[in-house]
């Protein structure tokens, strides 16, 4: 998170450095190529002067062999042109040879020679490889009689520039690492707070109400917000528990009230005339004190799973090889088929509480409720997530966001569409099943413990029935797939 925090600090120093540091560096390269420019005109004004004189009194051997002497120490080609443009004074061949590679010159020197003095260059840039051409007029206005030329190459002038930017740049970074250095350091300590509160939120999402975020670190703000989010969870766990406490509780305290109960109640058969009306309200009466023990036995094993709120990987072909035996006993007592169908190898979140049992539950409905033929449970990994309730998605590799669906589907009775988001709820029993044994807890409780890991559990249409009436029921169990490396 910090990293994010200085991707959007540092691109905004640079900004502000750029902004500061670019008209800097212009000023820096127009004052050095300012000062040649003043050099070189400083040069050629008294070069101009000494001509003026030379050419008057005829005598220019010594200002001929001063600008040799000058184009020998500097390499700056100077000339003294008449105003044709014939070179009167100075190295010819080496300003004849420069003068042949800058464009601008004759603009310069028929300025100069209508007796206007040159202006700057403005080209600065140091990637810019022109020469400077500086002309001053011999004479004065219509006297003009000639011009002093020079024609400087700015390589080294143009090498100070980029060596001047260079250390502009380096006093640049100065800032932005010293920025970075504190920055990352302080934005770790002002973030980590948030980090911690976002594991801790990810910890409770699967369940896990014990969790609680560090209130000691962090700025003050955020220490509260530590604070605050503490007390509120242990004002949920608290909740939490009393309720579960209260379901247990309640369960244990009613079953021995119960059970006296329905052996006093069983004690009154032998007093009963047989075929007598005491006889069938005597069979009401024990069936419903069996429910209400099958009631408190289901409340009680809710409780007891749900307070096993931690999900962990496991291998679906471990929890199969625990239970395929015992279904296919039960199935074949029933008169009933079982098909299997799941490949080797799926790694997956395990719901709390045991995916085993929530699949016993599932397998159970098929057997008891839905009066099947065929019962069949089939595992596939579904790439993304997407359509995890087909048993035809295809098995691919395992990668962040896969799902491993688990599919028992039957051929019986199954339930219409519109009741099968009831069928989720607690205590909700379909009208056919009334006289069925069972308590309308068990899907609701397979839902929770699905969800509690990440999951998801889908009521849908199950197998073909044999008269061609319709579809059984489906349950499908979508799992997160584990990866084997993160495991």
């Amino acid at each position: 998170m910090h990293r994010r925090l200085l991707a959007v600090l540092v691109p905004l120093a640079v900004l502000l450095v750029a902004a500061l540091g670019v008209p800097l560096s212009v000023t820096v390269a127009e004052r050095e190529m300012q000062e040649t420019y003043v050099d070189r005109l400083g040069d050629v004004g008294r070069f101009a002067s000494l001509a003026d004189t030379a050419l008057s009194a005829g005598r220019t051997e010594a200002l001929h062999q001063e600008l040799a002497r000058y184009h020998e120490l500097y390499g700056i080609p100077v000339a003294v042109i008449d105003t044709s443009g014939k070179v009167l004074l100075g190295p010819a061949g080496a300003y004849q040879e420069a003068a042949r590679n800058e464009p601008a010159l004759p603009r310069i020197v028929t300025a100069a020679l209508a007796g206007a003095r040159s202006e700057p260059s403005g080209e600065w840039a140091p990637w810019d490889d022109s020469a400077l051409v500086v002309a001053e007029p011999v004479g004065r206005d219509s006297e003009v009689v000639g011009a002093v030329v020079t024609i400087s190459d700015l390589s080294k002038t143009r090498h100070r520039i980029l060596v001047r930017w260079a250390r502009l740049a380096g006093l640049g970074l100065l800032p932005l690492i010293a920025l970075v250095a504190v920055a990352w350091p302080v934005s770790a300590w002002v973030l980590r707070p948030v980090r911690e509160l976002d594991a801790a939120s990810s910890r409770i999402s699967q369940g896990d109400l014990t969790i609680r975020a560090d209130a000691e670190a962090g700025p003050v703000e955020l220490r509260r917000l530590a604070e605050s989010f503490n007390t509120m969870m242990d004002a949920v766990e608290n909740a939490v528990q009393r309720q579960r406490a209260f379901v247990s509780d309640a369960s244990h305290q009613l079953r021995n009230p119960l059970t006296s109960l329905r052996l006093a109640v069983e004690s009154l058969e032998p007093h009963l005339r047989a075929g007598g009306d005491g006889r069938q309200a005597y069979d009401v009466a024990v069936d419903e004190l069996k429910a209400m023990q099958r009631m408190l036995n289901s409340l009680q094993a809710s409780a007891r799973m749900e307070s096993i709120r931690t999900a962990s990987p496991v291998d679906l072909d471990v929890v199969m090889a625990t239970r395929v035996d015992r279904w296919r006993a039960l199935t074949a007592t029933a008169g009933q088929t079982l098909a299997v169908d799941v490949p080797p190898g799926l790694r997956l979140l395990e719901p709390p509480g045991g995916l085993g049992s929530i699949l016993d539950e599932l397998i159970s409905n098929a057997l008891r409720l839905s009066d099947a033929q065929v019962v069949e449970v089939t595992a596939r990994l579904v790439p993304g997530g997407a359509g995890a309730g087909h048993s035809d998605a295809a098995v691919a590799g395992d990668a962040a966001g896969d799902v491993v669906a688990i599919t028992v589907r039957d051929d019986g009775q199954g339930i219409d569409a519109s009741e099968r988001t009831q069928a989720l709820r607690r205590f909700w029993r379909s009208p056919r099943h009334q006289n069925v044994s069972g308590t309308g807890l068990g899907l609701a409780i397979c839902a929770d413990l699905v969800g509690a890991a990440g999951g998801e559990l889908r009521l849908e249409e199950g197998l073909p029935r044999p008269d061609g009436s319709g579809h059984g029921f489906a349950a499908v169990v979508a799992l997160p797939a584990v990866p084997r490396e993160a495991s």
